[in-house]
């Protein structure tokens, strides 16, 4: 997220983003809008994405619904992440930032603590129905605000090598605790393997552990906010994996690279803690082993529980900037909800969509070509979205993230302590905040 100056959280925000966290604030307005589908003429929206084949699915609305109600949706290409976070902010500064917005689920706690988001709670309908719990949260920081529409999620899920598994004799772990000792028992039985890696190079996968373990690095009371990246639910996580890199019990190279890639296909490293779109990557990084890997639950950190993180995903906003809040709204629930539409997003976009009406329909009622040997894929998927645990992001994520990055990569390197790396993240993402000019509460 952008390194966007600002002199105090507006009032606005920090009241919506409290309630999110359990504080006590003011119950947020809905939208209005000026000139929606009701108008006497014609609307144009215009719609900033990053989503490959969007202008396909936007299509279905210009040709159906949106044509019945006069209401156009204009696609602009943009960069995704950091990139097109900064756009929006400047485009808002300037009071020209687009109707609609794609933004990724940590980008909307920046985007609307600089106002550049609309409250659409009272123009998106029964859209909250449609997804889980945890999801909706995202995109409405868990008050009676609406500051998006879910489009896409990253349930995290295990993945595994099913005949490395029964080679050596090694069982499904359910719990952390479980997981660290296949780990061990692996090396005993094939010095040569690693169950897995622990990469520093993807700060989101860290993320979505600490979300999982019931993290919540950004909270808020009042006008204040509290930082807590380095709380006791993140250290159980960062003890854990720094544990087992510092025993050797698994490997510390990085994801997405040649040697990783290497070590997936040729069976050096037999699992992976990922996400629902696992299969693309391992269909380019392990072609040879197509067929060889399953996919279960993530490993809890209790017998008994049952709550996955989340490793990716975004929504649809509409900005403070649109004259057409309205009717930008109705498109943003069509395009997140509508059957027709999700089937699209998924065939034309290739997402995994936050609806769970599409999770098991359409292009998901058969498993990925990677998968074939497991034909029930997308119904566990569909289960395992269901339990994706509320999350807490804040308005310098982006910090946090390159400071992961910086600590947690020489930690990993070094084999050194994980707990102090996490210190490191925790002080530099409160530097980085009261630099800004952000109240932060000890």
């Amino acid at each position: 997220m952008p390194n966007t100056k600002r002199t105090r959280l507006s009032r606005t925000a920090a009241s919506t983003i409290a309630v999110a966290l359990g504080a006590t604030a003011l119950a947020a307005c809905g939208s209005s809008d000026s000139d929606s589908k009701t108008a006497s003429g014609p609307v144009s929206l215009t719609y900033w994405t990053w989503t490959p084949g969007m202008d396909k699915v936007v299509d279905l609305w210009n040709k159906g619904p949106g044509k019945k109600d006069r209401i156009t949706v204009t696609v602009k290409k943009q960069a995704s992440g950091d990139t097109l976070v900064t756009k929006i902010l400047t485009a808002h500064k300037a009071k020209k930032a687009p109707d609609l917005v794609q933004a990724e689920y940590q980008a909307l706690p920046t985007l609307v603590s600089n106002d550049a988001l609309a409250d659409i709670a009272k123009d998106v309908g029964d859209a909250r129905s449609k997804f889980a719990s945890g999801v909706w949260q995202q995109t409405t920081l868990g008050t009676d605000a609406v500051y998006a529409v879910p489009q896409d999620i990253g349930p995290m899920m295990f993945y595994y090598r099913q005949d490395l598994f029964k080679k050596y004799g090694l069982t499904i772990p359910t719990t952390w605790e479980q997981f660290a000792e296949t780990a061990r028992a692996l090396k005993k039985k094939a010095p040569d393997k690693d169950l897995t890696t622990f990469s520093a190079n993807d700060s989101g996968l860290f993320a979505g552990l600490a979300q999982q373990a019931g993290a919540k690095w950004w909270t808020t009371s009042g006008d204040k906010w509290k930082v807590a990246i380095n709380d006791a639910a993140t250290k159980k996580v960062a003890d854990f994996w720094g544990g087992l890199v510092k025993e050797g019990a698994i490997d510390n190279q990085p994801m997405y690279t040649p040697s990783w890639n290497k070590a997936l296909n040729t069976g050096k490293q037999i699992a992976w803690v990922s996400a629902v779109w696992a299969p693309g990557t391992l269909t380019t990084a392990a072609p040879q082993t197509q067929g060889k890997w399953a996919m279960a639950p993530l490993p809890q950190w209790s017998a008994g529980e049952n709550v996955t993180g989340s490793w990716g995903g975004s929504s649809t906003a509409v900005t403070t900037d649109s004259a057409h809040k309205e009717a930008a709204a109705e498109f943003a629930a069509w395009l997140n909800t509508d059957g027709a539409a999700l089937q699209a997003l998924a065939k034309d976009s290739g997402i995994y969509p936050a609806a769970t009406n599409a999770q098991t329909s359409g292009a998901f009622a058969s498993p990925p070509a990677y998968f074939s040997n497991q034909p029930d894929f997308y119904t566990k998927a569909a289960e395992i979205a269901k339990t994706t645990a509320p999350s807490a992001w804040g308005p310098n994520v982006n910090v946090a993230y390159t400071t992961f990055n910086d600590a947690f990569g020489a930690a990993a390197k070094n084999k050194s302590d994980f707990s102090a790396a996490l210190n490191t993240m925790q002080d530099a993402t409160v530097a980085d905040m009261k630099k800004q000019g952000f109240e932060v509460s000890q």
